[in-house]
C-alpha cells in the first residue's frame, strides 16, 4: 500500500450526530478544501489514547493504565480509513485535546490519501 501525506484539517459530515461528542463514530462523510466526499466503506478503525507532550506524566501508574484503555477527558484519537464514492480511500481522525477553554471539542483531520494495490 502507497499513500500521500495530507495533514490537513476537515469538516466532518453526519447524518446523525453522535451521541458523545468526544466518542464518535466515522462520519457519513467529510468535507475538505472546497471538495465534499461520502463515506462508502469504512475499512479500517481504531483508537488510540495515548498522551502525549505535557501530559504524558501528570497521572499515576495505575490511573494510567486504566486511561489507556478507555481514555480520559480531552485524550485520544479515533482513527478511520474510508473508501469514497469514487473508490479513492482516505485515513483521517478525530482528535479528542481541546484547543483552548473556548473550543473544547476536538478537531477532525485528513492524515493521508492510500493507494492499495
Amino acid at each position: 500500500m502507497d499513500s500521500r501525506f495530507i495533514g490537513e484539517p476537515m469538516v466532518p459530515v453526519f447524518h446523525t450526530p453522535p451521541p458523545i461528542s468526544k466518542k464518535p463514530h466515522c462520519p457519513n462523510g467529510f468535507i475538505w478544501g472546497d471538495e465534499a466526499f461520502h463515506v462508502q466503506d469504512i475499512l479500517e478503525e481504531w483508537k488510540d489514547y495515548q498522551r502525549r507532550g505535557r501530559m504524558t506524566g501528570n497521572m499515576r501508574p495505575a490511573n494510567q493504565a486504566k486511561a489507556a484503555k478507555r481514555g480520559s477527558w480531552g485524550v485520544g484519537r479515533f482513527y478511520f480509513r474510508v473508501r469514497v464514492q469514487n473508490g479513492r480511500c482516505f485515513e483521517f481522525y478525530y482528535d479528542r485535546s481541546p484547543k483552548d477553554s473556548d473550543d473544547r471539542y476536538g478537531a477532525w483531520f485528513l492524515t493521508r490519501e492510500l493507494f492499495y494495490e
